[in-house]
């Protein structure tokens, strides 16, 4: 009678500690995603980021069963079978029985995929994605369920068949098709092969999604599966315990006493494990916080840098072409003003300095120079810019958490205040000097 009562109490506490677990992961990466402002590809640093665009590559697969241009897909071919099963069984008296049942299901016979890096890109410019090791939430690209009859069954299927089959297959193929909208969350790095990011898999990384499908429906998937499994967990708890006590034959007193104490208890810990994640991810925010002020010291630090080196190459450029055009204008001046019959100057030899001169300093395009310049300074303004709104972003919503009920007395518990939001007076810095004489 102990063990009756223990083995099914044992095994509701162990699935109800699961679902508890559950659902607070759940929980946080919904706070997660609620947390992350959406970043432009042109302002992607190292770190977590949130992105949002369509998916691009020069060399993009063909998928296997819809043969659509696509980036990653994963197909499988299933094929049905049915049975009827027979079953003799002996009772104590020696009598026999014979059961009858059908069975019936699906069998994969055939499945397979790809996937390559590809390029997130919105309005601002495109990110290297390299989709290895993500939670990818595809878009479905092909689904349909044939006879054998139909030039698809063995066209991408097998030849042979499986035991009992019904001859019917079903296609399915999920994916990621070129110039879908995606949903991208993960780690940004330095590219090894160029200076520009990439979001790839990170251990550090909480998170590494791509998903065809809105933030708004992936954050509200998220908190869904959280009170299914809150709900669960709230089931398991006394449920184990009210079945070890009906093996007792347990008075109703008891059962109610004993089923009020274990969802009381589960109650608690959900509590004391909610607390612990919020404050968790308060902690993470405000780091989130900081480091996007970082991210404005790197970008002014770029501008500081940069700039001047590019001023003054175009300002040498310009010195460089402006003496060889004064050069050659006096040569043809001279050439011009000699009379005919009269010794001028000596054109061959004065092609010898200046394919000298040209050899000595690149080719001399002042235009193209000046472009890149004016490219330089507007982008890297607009970088400025995308990190400080980047940085307000994130400190509206830390500020917001702070002071939304409950988290502003989880946010207690740490002392946690509000960082400041730049302004325009609180952002000013020394301009950078172009002057090119």
């Amino acid at each position: 009678m102990t063990s009756d009562f223990w083995v099914p109490s044992i095994i509701g506490c162990v699935l109800s500690l699961i679902m508890l677990a559950v659902s607070l992961h759940g929980r946080r990466r919904q706070r997660l995603l609620s947390d992350l402002p959406t970043s432009k590809a042109c302002s992607v640093f190292i770190g977590l980021v949130e992105l949002k665009g369509t998916a691009e590559a020069q060399a993009p697969l063909t998928s296997f069963l819809a043969r659509q241009p696509c980036v990653h897909y994963t197909y499988r071919v299933e094929e049905h079978w049915s049975r009827v099963v027979v079953t003799t069984t002996t009772d104590s008296k020696g009598r026999s029985h014979t059961t009858t049942r059908h069975e019936s299901g699906w069998k994969t016979v055939a499945d397979g995929g790809e996937g390559i890096p590809f390029y997130l890109q919105d309005d601002t410019g495109c990110v290297l994605i390299r989709p290895e090791g993500a939670d990818i939430q595809p878009a479905e690209m092909f689904s349909r369920t044939v006879e054998r009859d139909d030039p698809l069954y063995y066209g991408q299927g097998p030849a042979g068949a499986v035991a009992d089959s019904d001859h019917r297959r079903r296609f399915v193929e999920t994916g990621l098709p070129l110039h879908v909208p995606l949903y991208v969350v993960g780690q940004a790095r330095e590219r090894t092969d160029i200076v520009a990011p990439e979001i790839a898999e990170a251990k550090e990384a909480e998170l590494f999604l791509i998903s065809t499908k809105s933030e708004e429906k992936v954050s509200s998937g998220y908190a869904i599966s959280s009170w299914v499994c809150w709900a669960l967990g709230l089931v398991f708890a006394p449920g184990g315990l009210l079945i070890g006590l009906a093996e007792r034959d347990a008075t109703p007193e008891t059962f109610w006493l004993v089923g009020l104490a274990a969802a009381t208890i589960y109650l608690g810990m959900w509590a004391l494990g909610w607390v612990w994640m919020v404050f968790n991810s308060l902690v993470r925010l405000r780091g989130r916080v900081r480091q996007g002020w970082s991210l404005i010291e790197v970008e002014l630090k770029r501008r500081s840098d940069l700039i001047p080196r590019l001023v003054a190459t175009v300002a040498g450029l310009k010195d460089h072409e402006r003496t060889v055009q004064t050069a050659l204008a006096e040569l043809r001046t001279q050439a011009e003003a000699t009379p005919p019959g009269v010794a001028g100057p000596d054109i061959q030899g004065v092609a010898v300095a200046i394919t000298a001169i040209v050899e000595k300093y690149p080719e001399l395009k002042t235009q193209e120079s000046f472009s890149r310049l004016h490219r330089e300074l507007v982008t890297t303004e607009q970088r400025i810019a995308l990190a400080r709104s980047y940085y307000n972003d994130i400190a509206t919503q830390f500020a917001t958490r702070l002071e939304q009920v409950p988290d502003c007395l989880v946010a207690r518990l740490g002392a946690m205040r509000p960082e400041p939001l730049l302004t325009v007076e609180s952002f000013e810095r020394a301009p950078v000097a172009v002057n090119l004489g």
